[in-house]
């Protein structure tokens, strides 16, 4: 038997006991006159039967696994492409993305769209450019690619330490979302839901690492596809299955009339959305839980698999969000008993997906779209803890402090300790960040993957003049130049700060940083003429032979 299924017992039955509190929790707070929704045993029922079924998965996984880093960080490198690309739908397709992008359509209607059109072009981004030589280059993390001919210290000291940024800013989003989403539909008070999830998350992490994670994105990515395919049936069927006339609907209703149907209502200036674009874009193919999806797989053949799966469902899922954002429209607006005494919607525009659940499939559809909203969170947020664990201990602990002499059970201890401390930090910002303002987050976490991540990458396994310093310069001020410009944007230094007119006047500042990022690395690396410059430029051969064909030239 392995260490982790003897701690597993006790923390599992913590987490359930915690779980089962759910009903008498909302019960409380309905009796206590709260705001929330009432009492759906159906939604309770599915929510408690996914945990169950998830911590029976990590328990297998916890079992199967050997205890090596290779079962852990990626699941033993065999999973195949189909499985991968699921997998990587299930870790990609977020409950912002879910609730808001419908929210976005249902309040903004056609533009609300270029989120999701931004968030699916990233792919043939990492198909083309990024899947294959990261397969061929690295082990568990993206840094592993870009220390692959480069000094390792400093660049693994910068590639983990976006890692963290990213995964930390991800998570203080995710975590909110999931309290306020369990706040309103099980009635748990909001530190509750965020203690589970956060919970929840680390048993999955730390007992069953990547291939429990991979698994309940897998479960997850079903889930949500029956869900979003049966929902925008059941809508058709209300329209005579004509987009026509559903679209004439929601038109009928909407306060903003025919505009609903052009550009223009979210994204107002030229500037604004192409650096959204930007950010959306490329930030895909710099987010490194979606990057180290590619080391799960046997070779890049997969990778590649990997890639055009994900894809598939990807383009299903968000094609059906557009029937879902004119259906919230058509139904939940027409219908005033999802609106409170002031006409808003009941827990926001968040939870128009819920309500249109609601209308078309009464607490049956509810129960089931609230479970799924669920599923989702945890697949995402057990996605970006193992991201940001590995980069801790592989990355930081075993390769710069310890420079290669951990062992592999040691590594491994480290990691989930830091999946620990991770979940730990987590909870922490989702209770500290619940009355503010946190929908900037998820703009900055793309913009700052494009900025600080997407530039070296590229750069290390396509340009041979790439020098150390250059790499390390342009990821820097890559990092620091786009959270800089964010704070300064008007959704932060405005709305946020209440500090006044914004400094900076465009919220995504992608178009700025990502180009400079680029012109940093390029310039530092043209002016390195240091030996250490000369040796890793005389190394790319070797390593673009490796990138292209997985083949090591002796």
């Amino acid at each position: 038997m392995k260490a982790g299924t003897l701690l597993y017992p006790g923390f599992s039955a913590c987490i359930v006991v915690l779980a089962s509190a759910v009903p008498a929790a909302a019960a409380g707070a309905i009796a206590e006159g709260g705001s929330r929704q009432p009492l759906n045993p159906v939604a309770i029922g599915l929510f408690l039967l996914f945990v169950a079924v998830s911590l029976g998965v990590t328990w297998w996984a916890a079992r199967k696994g050997t205890g090596g880093a290779q079962d852990y960080y990626a699941a033993g490198g065999g999973l195949s492409g189909f499985k991968n690309g699921l997998a990587i739908a299930g870790d990609y397709t977020s409950a912002a993305t879910f609730l808001g992008v419908t929210a976005l359509v249902y309040s903004s209607g056609y533009d609300g769209m270029i989120y999701a059109i931004g968030f699916l072009v990233g792919f043939p981004m990492i198909l083309f450019l990024i899947a294959e030589p990261l397969r061929n280059l690295g082990r568990y993390t993206f840094a592993d690619v870009v220390a692959y001919r480069l000094s390792e210290v400093p660049v693994r000291v910068v590639a983990a330490t976006n890692t963290l940024v990213i995964v930390l800013l991800y998570l203080i989003a995710q975590m909110v979302g999931a309290g306020k989403l369990i706040e309103l539909l099980f009635g748990l008070p909001y530190w509750a839901a965020v203690g589970l999830v956060g919970l929840l998350m680390m048993a999955y992490v730390t007992f069953g690492g990547m291939l429990a994670t991979t698994w309940v994105q897998i479960i997850k990515a079903v889930l949500l596809l029956t869900g979003s395919v049966v929902m925008s049936v059941l809508i058709l069927a209300r329209f005579g299955f004509s987009v026509e006339t559903l679209f004439a609907h929601a038109v009928a209703l909407h306060p903003k009339g025919v505009a609903i149907m052009a550009p223009g209502g979210l994204v107002k200036d030229p500037v604004s959305a192409i650096s959204l674009g930007i950010a959306l874009v490329f930030g895909t193919a710099g987010l490194p839980h979606i990057l180290m999806r590619f080391f799960t797989v046997a070779d890049a053949r997969q990778a590649r698999a990997s890639v055009l799966v994900a894809t598939g469902f990807i383009s299903i899922f968000y094609t059906l969000l557009f029937v879902l954002g004119f259906g919230a429209i058509a139904v939940v607006m027409a219908d005033s008993g999802f609106k409170d005494a002031s006409g808003a919607v009941i827990g926001g525009t968040n939870m128009v997906a819920l309500h249109l659940a609601n209308a078309l499939g009464g607490s049956v559809l509810l129960g089931f779209i609230s479970a799924v909203a669920f599923a989702t969170i945890l697949a995402v947020v057990s996605g970006l803890t193992i991201a940001g664990a590995s980069a801790a201990s592989h990355d930081l602990y075993a390769r710069v402090i310890r420079r290669g002499a951990a062992s592999e059970q040691e590594e491994v201890r480290v990691s989930k300790a830091a999946a620990v401390l991770i979940s730990v930090l987590a909870m922490g910002f989702g209770l500290l960040f619940e009355n503010q303002n946190i929908a900037f987050m998820v703009g900055l976490v793309f913009a700052v993957a494009a900025s600080a991540n997407f530039p070296v990458i590229v750069l290390s396994v396509s340009w041979p003049g790439l020098s150390t310093r250059g790499t390390v310069s342009g990821s820097v001020t890559g990092l620091v130049v786009a959270l800089v410009l964010v704070a300064l944007s008007p959704s932060v230094w405005t709305a946020t700060l209440k500090l006044g007119p914004a400094p900076f006047p465009y919220d995504n500042p992608a178009l700025f940083s990502v180009p400079l990022a680029f012109l940093v690395s390029i310039c530092v690396s043209l002016a390195d003429r240091s030996a250490a410059a000369q040796r890793v430029r005389a190394a790319f051969p070797a390593q673009h032979v490796r990138a292209q064909t997985g083949f090591a030239l002796d």
